[in-house]
């Protein structure tokens, strides 16, 4: 009796004194960064971190908790490396700019994270909004609202008239002249005050819009809207304050300029010649395709006042072509990293890049390396996350299926954990 009661006592112990774990058990486990499939393995996790992966399938002691996923495929949260969400295309939203207070913005934002995040993407890059992202980001990482890791460029920087000068198509009363507080800046002085003001107001990257774009009321959408000493003026303040440098290009001079200056990846990158991607390479700069965001404008723009009229040619012409661009820069050995432009088109619907990455040449394996490995590689947090193994952050998605076999199934998420909290749980 004595014994017993002695064994109760101790097991007791052991169970308060034992931090309660979450045990995933693995039908299926996507390595990216090896590139191998491993079957049943259980993942352990304490808090938000992961603390062990174990082959075969393991129960714990008295109070973890287990998820059976032996019918799904595991791998690492996906990391999509352009994105907006404080908004989402709408034939309506060059009028919305004049009707919604920056509340409005912030609670529709709060949708389209949350969807994002149950989409399976757990990381995201936010390249360029009101400043609304940055509140957004911190509604997140304090838990208040639902949404994935935000890593923000607030607003984007550009020239007067460039493309994200925030005025453009405005009558000229309203115009005014915006400046670096608005993300306008002209000459290398002006350039250098954007960056401190992105830092002052609490940005984790600069976002610059290198050439002319695609959806701006602006009539060219790939001129070079810096000067080389504008350029180097950017990089080299952002070094100073820890910041990456993302360049929004579609033209082959901006893209030039841009990646000699030292930006850390380039997105859209329409007009990619050989030359572009021979200096990408030596330099290791990234490209973020968003090939999704090509193909939605391009289509939009087919339905009859979708877009203002100036920018209707540029979408036919600009938007269909980066699929293309993408299996040539892939083939020629250029980094690449998952991107999407999330915001051009539905939020929720990323997954459907992958589809195009492998339509253009691109092995299945190599495009979730590219949302996972790749991503965290471009966002500087290799050692944090991107694969799961012991010691990292537990962001961690499941799909039905194969997507090995049939890449489609990226857009069937039934399991999203971040940083070691269940999200979502579909059996």
């Amino acid at each position: 009796m004595k014994k017993s009661l002695l064994c109760f006592v101790l097991s007791l112990s052991l169970l308060f004194t034992h931090a309660q774990q979450t045990i995933l058990q693995c039908g299926k486990l996507i390595d990216p960064q090896s590139g191998k499939v491993s079957s049943g393995v259980s993942i352990v996790i304490e808090g938000n971190k992961i603390v062990d992966v174990r082959e075969g399938y393991i129960t714990g002691n008295m109070g973890d908790k287990i998820i059976d996923l032996k019918n799904k495929t595991v791998m690492p949260g996906l990391m999509d490396m352009h994105v907006h969400l404080e908004s989402q295309t709408s034939p309506t939203k060059y009028l919305d700019v004049f009707t919604m207070n920056d509340a409005d913005v912030a609670f529709n934002s709060v949708r389209f994270a949350e969807v994002t995040l149950m989409s399976g993407f757990t990381t995201v890059r936010d390249l360029g909004g009101s400043g609304v992202n940055i509140a957004l980001r911190n509604a997140i990482a304090m838990g208040t609202i639902t949404g994935p890791r935000v890593i923000t460029a607030g607003k984007s920087i550009a020239t007067t008239g460039g493309h994200a000068d925030p005025t453009n198509g405005y009558r000229r009363s309203l115009m005014g002249d915006p400046g670096p507080d608005a993300g306008v800046a002209n000459g290398a002085d002006e350039c250098r005050k954007a960056v401190r003001q992105r830092y002052k107001e609490g940005s984790d990257l600069i976002k610059i819009t290198a050439s002319g774009g695609v959806l701006s009321v602006a009539k060219s959408g790939e001129n070079p809207q810096f000067t080389e000493e504008e350029l180097k003026a950017i990089i080299e303040t952002a070094k100073d304050y820890g910041f990456k440098v993302a360049a929004h290009c579609h033209g082959a001079e901006a893209m030039k300029r841009a990646v000699r200056a030292g930006v850390n990846s380039i997105e859209h990158g329409t007009m990619m010649d050989d030359e572009i991607m021979g200096l990408m390479k030596e330099r290791g700069t990234y490209y973020v395709p968003t090939i999704t965001a090509g193909k939605s404008v391009a289509d939009s723009a087919k339905k009859p006042g979708y877009y203002p009229a100036i920018i209707t040619p540029k979408a036919i012409a600009i938007g269909s072509k980066i699929q293309n661009t993408f299996s040539r820069a892939y083939k020629a050995g250029v980094k690449i990293a998952f991107g999407t432009d999330a915001g051009v088109f539905m939020h929720g619907k990323n997954y459907k890049e992958f589809g195009y990455m492998v339509e253009s040449g691109m092995p299945p394996m190599e495009a979730i390396r590219a949302a996972t490995v790749n991503a965290a590689d471009l966002l500087g947090m290799s050692d944090v996350i991107g694969t799961i193994e012991k010691g990292k952050m537990a962001d961690i998605i499941a799909v039905s299926g194969d997507p090995l076999q049939n890449i489609e199934v990226m857009g069937q998420v039934k399991f999203v954990m971040k940083e070691g909290k269940v999200y979502k749980n579909v059996e």
